[in-house]
């Protein structure tokens, strides 16, 4: 799947921004597009309406930051979707995709993972939002119908957007998926324009476009927007109603991994951490490890376990 250009990013941003937004009079006349058209926003941003019709339709060339700067000012940006304005215009006109060796997630992230022990849940994420490390409670939290030791392996490893979007128990988990969903799409596109050439990131949103409906009209929608806090209302299967907020931890020596940590949002909640922590250390304490929980040849567990790793 060929990832966004800065023309098509340009067009959904225009289709958002209405006259009456950036004050403009149109004296009742009839409008064929939702939004601003060419010519305005070219006028508004002090470049002429030819350079941004090119600039549209990819035929401009480079665009300078200044350009880009008051592009983002008319269409009202925030600071993510401007800086993926800016990632898309560095783009070249038809990038080569390369396939990028396996993640492989730092040591001191690792070290921290384990010093936090069981009483917070945290999971290390990769730049596809793979999982690459986990603390049992972490992993009991958000996905304990997968294979605890799956994120050893790079051809195993669970991927968050995977199955958030074709698991149907991962789906359930959240009660507020719909909101979660506009995020998990949001930064994925904001992600793609990091990094335009990753072969294994245009393959996941290519997938998730084909086999996801709701991926699909969520995508075409445009949006972007950075993660880094939220909450996540999960109907757990063994907790309960648990409400989580996540924070997330960028590593200096591996920036495109991120630590997520959950903590309560309310005392019930705090309660119910307390119960999964306390019965991940009672599996510890009576085994050494937690029993793996191997899934069924049939059935809805194994029909999870293959959306959580594509395979």
């Amino acid at each position: 799947m060929e990832l966004e250009s800065l023309g098509a990013y340009l067009k959904t941003r225009r289709d958002r921004v209405t006259p009456d937004d950036v004050g403009l009079r149109t004296y009742g006349t009839t409008r064929r597009v939702p939004g601003l058209r060419r010519e305005e926003l070219a006028q508004l941003a002090g470049v002429s309406a030819g350079y941004y019709t090119r600039l549209e339709q990819g035929q401009a060339g480079t665009a300078s930051q200044q350009v880009l700067d008051a592009l983002a000012q008319v269409l009202r940006l925030d600071p993510a979707e401007t800086a993926h304005l800016h990632n898309l215009a560095r783009q070249p006109t038809t990038p080569r995709l390369v396939r990028p060796r396996p993640e492989k997630p730092h040591q001191r992230v690792l070290s921290l993972l384990e010093f936090l022990g069981e009483s917070t849940p945290a999971v290390v994420l990769g730049r596809r939002g793979d999982v690459l490390a986990w603390n049992r409670t972490g992993h009991a939290l958000v996905a304990e119908h997968v294979d605890f030791e799956a994120p050893g392996d790079p051809a195993r490893r669970p991927s968050v957007p995977r199955m958030f979007f074709l698991d149907p128990l991962s789906r359930d988990l959240h009660r507020n998926w719909d909101e979660l969903a506009r995020v998990h799409v949001a930064y994925l596109r904001l992600t793609a324009g990091r990094y335009p050439t990753d072969a294994r990131l245009a393959e996941l949103i290519g997938e998730l476009a084909m086999r996801s409906r709701d991926f699909a009209t969520l995508w075409a929608k445009g949006e972007v927007a950075d993660c880094t806090v939220g909450t996540m209302r999960l109907q757990h299967p063994t907790a309960g109603s648990v409400d989580v907020d996540y924070q997330v931890w960028l590593q200096p020596e591996s920036p495109d991994h991120r630590l997520e940590v959950y903590t309560p949002g309310d005392t019930a909640s705090a309660d119910a951490l307390r119960l999964l922590s306390d019965q991940v250390r009672s599996h510890l304490d009576r085994s050494g490890v937690l029993p793996s929980r191997e899934l069924p040849s049939r059935g809805p567990l194994s029909s999870a376990k293959a959306a959580a790793t594509g395979r």
